[in-house]
C-alpha cells in the first residue's frame, strides 16, 4: 500500500470511531477525509478527459498545462479516455507519488458492448433474453477494459425507451422495464463481478438518470415531460435493479425533467436515490452537463451552475470544470455546505477503497496480463455465442432457412454484405477499425455451395465516428446491374442490407426508419429477377420495412453483432445455430406510429365500435398494430402453447399461484423457445397497462418433445406505484397471459382478495 495512505488511514483510531458501527472502509474513507483540505476535497469531485500523450512530453502551455499542474497538486480525482497500461500507470504515479496525500485516481471509459473485443450492441445482446449469456459479454469487456488499465465504465445505459428514432436506443434494452431490470442487473454483475478488487473486474454506471429515453420527438438532448406513473413504473426499475446488484455509479442525464435539468435535480438525486433508495454509491455528471444548465436557462453562469448540481447531489464534475474553479469561492460565501461536499468526496473514496486502489494503485496495470487477456479465444468464443443468441428471424416464409449444405447456387449481394466496420456497430471506441468478420467471409467457410458476391451500392459516401453524420448514398447506383445479373438464376440471393454503425448512437436520432439511402431500389430490382431472397439486416434501431415485410419471404434481424458478427449470422443461416432472439423493441409500420409499444394503456374508447362510426382510438391511414410486436421471434422449428392452469383462481397478498402449461415443439428441428408470461391488472389506482411482461423462461425442445413451464406470480410480480405513491400490491382482477411474443396464445383470470 501507498505509504502516504498507510500514514492517513492509520488515523482513524484517533478519530473515536465505533468498530462495531462502521465497516472498516468506511473507517478508512472517514479517516482520510478528516486530514484533507478543502481544495483536495474538490479535487476528488473533479473529472478531466485526458489531455496530453502521457509518454510524451508534459505540456506547457494552454489548458492542457493547467490540467497537468491540478493533477500534480492533487486536484483531480478521476480520468477518462485514458487507455493502456503505460498511459493509465503514468498519470496514476503522478496522482500517487506526487500529491500530498497520493490519492489513486479511478479511471473511467465507456466500455458500452466490448472493449477491442467487441459484442453485439446492447439492445442486440437485449434481443437474446438470455441473462447469462448478457453476463459473460460484460465481463469480457471488463476484464479487457480491466486489463488496459481501466477501472470504471460508464455502461451499462439503462434507460426505458419507447422511441427508435432515438439513436440511443442501440445502447439500452429496449422498451420493457422487465425486462430491462432484468438486463441491467445481470450487466452491472458481469462489469463488477463478485469480488470489484480483482483485477479483472470493473465499477460500472447506470446511466442516464433519468428520464432520456422519452427526450420529445426522438431528439438527442432534449426536454422529457413525464409524469409520476410514468417515472416510477416504467422509467425507475431498471436503475433500482441496477442498486439491487450493488453499482457503485450513478450518471446523470442531459434532459430536464419536470423543467429542471437532471443535472441540478435534486428530487432525482437527492430525495429519491439518495434517501428513497438508501444509494451508497456516488453521481458523476455526464459530459459537461453541469455547465449545460446554462444553455437550459436553468442556471445564470459556470459558478450558479456548479451550486446547483452540488447541492442537488452531483458528487463528481465530468469535464464542466466548475466544481475545480467554484466550490471553494461558493463554500467561502456560504451558498454550499461543507457537509454536502464531504459526502460527496466519501462515496467517492469508498469506491476506489472497493476496487483495491488503495492496497494497489498499479492494481490494474500489469502489462502482461494486458497482452494475455486483451483478444483471447475465450473472449471470442463467449462474443461469439452472444452474438448468435441475438439474431432474430422475423419471417421464414417457404422455409429458405436453413440453407442447404450442398448443391445451391446462391448470390450474396447488398453494401453491408463485406463490410468489416459497420458491424462493430456505435459506441465501440476502443475497438479497432475494420475487425469484424463480415457476412462474405463468414459464409465461404462453408465451402459445399456457390457464392457470388455483388456490392450493388455504396450505402455511404463518408463517415466518421463523433463530428460529422454519416453520409449516405442517394444518387450513385453504379452497381446494381451487376448485381441484378449475379441474382438471375441463383437458387437462394442473400441480401445484406440496414444501417451503417454510426448511423445509430449518441446524436444519431433520425426522422425516416426506413432503409436508408438506395438500399430499398436494390431490394426491389434484385426481386424483380429472383424472389428467393433471404433479407439480412444489419442495424441498431428498429426499422420500418413495410415493403419487404410484405414481399420478402425470409428476413433475418442481424443487429450490429460485433467482432463475429459474420461467423454468427453464417451459423444461423446454416442452421448450425437454431435462431432463439426475440424483439425487445416493437418494429413500427411507420414513423407516425411512435412512440409504439406494446404495454400501452387503453383509452375510453379503445376499440371500434363497428360499421363507420370514427369515433374511436385509432389512425385513418394504417392499423394500430405493429411491424412486428414485442417478444416477437421465430425458429426453424415450431412451437405449440396449451393446457394453461392455475393453482387457484384467488390469492391473498402474501399468497402466490403458480401458472402452468405444456409447450411442444412440434417442428423437425430441436429449438429454443423464450416462453413469455404477461398480467394485465384489470382496474387500479392508477390506470395500468393492457398487458406487462412479468416473466420468461428460455425453454429447450427437442422435435415433438414437450414440456410442462411453470411461472409463480406473487405480489412481487403485482406491485405497482400507486396513487397512494408507494410501491404496492392492489386488490382487484387480473388477467393471465401466456405466449412466444406480447401477442400471446393462451388466457386465463384470477383476483386477488383482502
Amino acid at each position: 500500500m501507498n505509504f502516504k495512505v498507510i500514514i492517513c488511514i492509520g488515523l482513524f483510531c484517533n478519530l473515536g470511531l465505533s468498530q462495531g458501527k462502521k465497516s472498516s472502509i468506511d473507517q478508512k474513507v472517514d479517516s482520510l477525509l478528516s486530514i484533507m483540505t478543502l481544495q483536495e476535497k474538490i479535487g476528488q469531485m473533479n473529472q478531466y478527459n485526458g489531455f496530453w500523450n502521457v509518454t510524451g512530453p508534459v505540456p506547457k502551455d494552454g489548458d492542457a498545462a493547467n490540467k497537468y499542474e491540478h493533477l500534480k497538486t492533487g486536484l483531480v480525482g478521476s480520468m477518462l479516455n485514458v487507455t493502456g497500461v503505460k498511459e493509465v500507470r503514468k498519470v496514476q504515479k503522478i496522482a500517487v507519488e506526487e500529491t500530498r496525500l497520493g490519492i489513486p485516481l479511478i479511471i473511467g471509459f465507456d466500455v458500452i458492448h466490448g472493449y477491442k473485443t467487441i459484442s453485439p450492441i446492447p439492445l442486440a445482446e437485449a434481443a437474446s433474453w438470455d441473462l447469462e449469456a448478457i453476463r459473460k459479454s460484460s465481463e469480457v469487456a471488463a476484464s479487457e477494459a480491466a486489463a488496459s488499465g481501466i477501472n470504471w465504465t460508464f455502461a451499462p445505459m439503462v434507460d426505458i425507451s419507447r422511441d427508435a428514432r432515438w439513436g440511443r436506443v442501440m445502447e439500452g434494452a429496449g422498451e420493457d422495464p422487465y425486462l430491462g431490470s432484468k438486463i441491467a442487473y445481470a450487466r452491472v454483475k458481469g462489469f463488477q463481478g463478485d469480488n470489484l478488487a480483482s483485477p479483472l473486474t470493473i465499477a460500472a454506471t447506470a446511466k442516464h438518470f433519468a428520464g432520456y429515453g422519452f427526450s420529445e420527438s426522438g431528439r438527442d438532448y432534449n426536454t422529457v415531460d413525464v409524469g409520476t406513473s410514468t417515472l416510477y413504473n416504467i422509467i425507475f426499475p431498471p436503475f433500482q435493479a441496477a442498486i439491487k446488484a450493488d453499482v457503485k455509479t450513478f450518471m446523470n442525464s442531459f434532459n430536464e425533467l419536470n423543467g429542471i435539468p437532471a443535472t441540478g435535480n435534486a428530487f432525482l438525486q437527492r430525495d429519491v436515490l439518495k434517501k428513497e433508495w438508501d444509494y451508497k454509491g456516488f453521481m458523476v455528471s455526464d459530459w459537461g452537463s453541469i455547465n449545460e444548465m446554462v444553455a437550459h436557462g436553468y442556471a445564470k453562469d459556470g459558478k450558479q451552475a456548479a451550486n446547483l448540481a452540488l447541492n442537488a447531489g452531483s458528487d463528481m464534475d465530468m469535464e464542466s470544470y466548475v466544481y475545480v474553479k467554484y466550490i471553494e469561492e461558493l463554500v467561502a460565501e456560504g451558498k454550499v455546505d461543507i457537509a454536502k461536499i464531504d459526502d460527496a468526496v466519501k462515496r467517492i473514496l469508498r469506491v476506489k477503497f472497493e476496487l483495491g486502489l488503495f492496497d494497489d494503485p498499479y492494481l490494474y496495470c500489469n502489462t502482461s496480463r494486458e497482452k494475455e487477456v486483451i483478444g483471447s479465444k475465450e473472449n471470442t468464443a463467449a462474443v461469439l455465442d452472444i452474438a448468435k443468441k441475438s439474431i432474430v428471424l422475423l419471417k421464414n416464409e417457404g422455409q429458405l432457412l436453413p440453407l442447404k449444405k450442398k448443391g445451391l447456387k446462391m448470390a450474396l449481394i447488398g453494401p453491408l454484405a463485406a463490410d468489416k466496420n459497420s458491424p462493430l456497430g456505435s459506441w465501440r471506441i476502443a475497438g479497432d477499425d475494420n475487425t469484424a468478420v463480415s457476412v462474405l467471409e463468414g459464409l465461404k467457410k462453408y465451402t459445399g455451395n456457390t457464392l457470388e458476391h455483388q456490392k450493388g451500392i455504396n450505402l455511404t459516401t463518408g463517415e466518421n465516428k463523433f463530428i460529422l453524420e454519416t453520409k449516405i448514398n442517394t444518387t450513385d447506383r453504379t452497381g446494381i446491374k451487376e448485381a441484378v445479373a449475379a441474382a438471375k438464376n441463383k437458387d437462394v440471393v442473400i441480401m445484406v442490407l440496414g444501417e451503417y454503425g454510426f448511423q445509430t448512437g449518441e446524436a444519431r436520432s433520425r426522422t425516416s426508419l426506413d432503409l436508408p439511402g438506395l438500399q430499398e431500389e436494390l431490394l426491389k430490382e434484385v426481386y424483380a429477377v429472383n424472389k428467393n431472397i433471404v433479407l439480412v439486416l444489419m442495424n441498431g434501431r428498429p426499422l420500418t420495412i413495410n415493403w419487404a415485410q410484405e414481399h420478402i419471404p425470409t428476413i433475418v434481424e442481424a443487429w450490429h453483432l460485433g467482432t463475429e458478427s459474420g461467423n454468427a449470422i453464417a451459423e444461423v443461416l446454416y442452421g448450425a445455430y437454431n435462431p432463439s432472439g426475440k424483439l425487445p423493441m416493437t418494429f413500427p409500420k411507420n414513423v407516425g406510429q411512435i412512440p409504439i409499444y406494446y404495454n400501452y394503456k387503453n383509452t375510453g374508447r379503445p376499440t371500434s365500435p363497428g360499421g363507420d362510426v370514427v369515433f374511436w382510438s385509432h389512425y385513418s391511414d394504417v392499423s394500430n398494430a405493429p411491424l412486428y410486436p414485442f417478444g416477437h421471434g421465430l425458429s426453424y422449428t415450431t412451437f405449440e402453447y396449451s393446457n394453461l392452469s392455475l393453482s387457484a383462481p384467488t390469492m391473498k397478498e402474501e399468497e402466490s399461484i403458480t401458472v402452468s402449461f405444456t409447450l411442444k415443439n412440434t417442428g423437425k428441428y430441436e429449438g429454443k423457445e423464450v416462453a413469455q408470461l404477461y398480467i394485465r391488472d384489470l382496474f387500479a389506482s392508477v390506470t395500468r397497462p393492457v398487458k406487462e411482461l412479468k416473466d420468461f423462461k428460455m425453454v429447450s425442445l427437442k422435435p415433438n418433445e414437450s414440456k410442462t413451464v411453470t411461472f409463480k406470480i406473487d405480489k412481487e410480480k403485482l406491485q405497482f406505484y400507486t396513487a397512494n405513491n408507494r410501491w404496492e400490491t392492489e386488490a382487484g382482477d387480473f388477467n393471465v397471459f401466456i405466449g412466444g411474443s406480447s401477442e400471446t396464445q393462451l388466457t386465463s383470470d384470477f383476483s386477488v382478495v383482502e
